[in-house]
């Protein structure tokens, strides 16, 4: 496999017929190596338009999803983000490069362990990676520029609300399968929210994500 050509293809014909148009984040997407991040036995689908198991049941986003993810999440350079599901590191490395710096929670223990590794190996310095349940955010640190969640949630839980700055966004995948949608919300006041509409799609849940008090949208 010629892998530059498979990034391309991968650039070209999944990502940007996406919607994802900012061309920082498709420069990223020729920088941060996709394939260094993906389970040994996946890596022949490390450019494919697919969800790749991974340990404890969890799953690796497709790379649209990913690079919708990191552009709608409108990171600048001075914000400290707090990601909920650090997964193998790959999505935390694309938003540690826009990012100060990255909170990437991960609540299965060989997870957490293969994305501080892989985040390592890829020289990312500016991710630490806890482990924990993040389903309701992660009040250490808190709050947040930006809050990024990788799995779905049924609602989202008010603490959360919490935890992200004035000015701030939260950008999270709520609903049950199959009908789900992607929203940015804005923290626009203490108690003040502005919610965009992203797209729609299906995501597996994170792992102990339940139905508590919740924001209606």
């Amino acid at each position: 496999m010629n892998i530059e050509q498979a990034r391309f293809n991968m650039i070209e014909q999944q990502i940007r017929p996406w919607d994802v148009l900012d061309t920082d984040i498709l420069d990223l997407l020729l920088v941060v190596k996709r394939e260094n991040f993906v389970p040994e036995a996946y890596k022949n689908l490390a450019f494919v338009d697919t969800f790749i198991p991974l340990q404890g049941g969890e799953q690796m986003l497709t790379p649209k999803l990913e690079a919708r993810i990191a552009q709608d999440a409108q990171i600048k350079k001075h914000e400290n983000v707090l990601l909920v599901g650090a997964g193998t590191g790959y999505l935390a490395a694309l938003l540690a490069h826009r990012a100060r710096h990255v909170t990437a929670v991960e609540i299965a223990p060989e997870m957490k362990a293969l994305a501080a590794k892989n985040l390592t190996a890829n020289g990312i310095s500016n991710v630490t990676v806890e482990l924990g349940n993040g389903a309701q955010g992660w009040s250490n640190g808190a709050p947040f520029d930006v809050i990024v969640f990788s799995g779905s949630l049924p609602v989202l839980p008010e603490a959360v609300l919490q935890q992200v700055k004035v000015g701030g966004r939260i950008v999270a995948i709520i609903g049950d399968s199959p009908v789900m949608s992607a929203h940015r919300i804005t923290r626009t006041g203490d108690h003040g929210y502005d919610t965009v509409k992203l797209f729609e799609t299906d995501v597996k849940p994170l792992d102990l994500a339940v139905k508590p008090s919740a924001f209606t949208f």
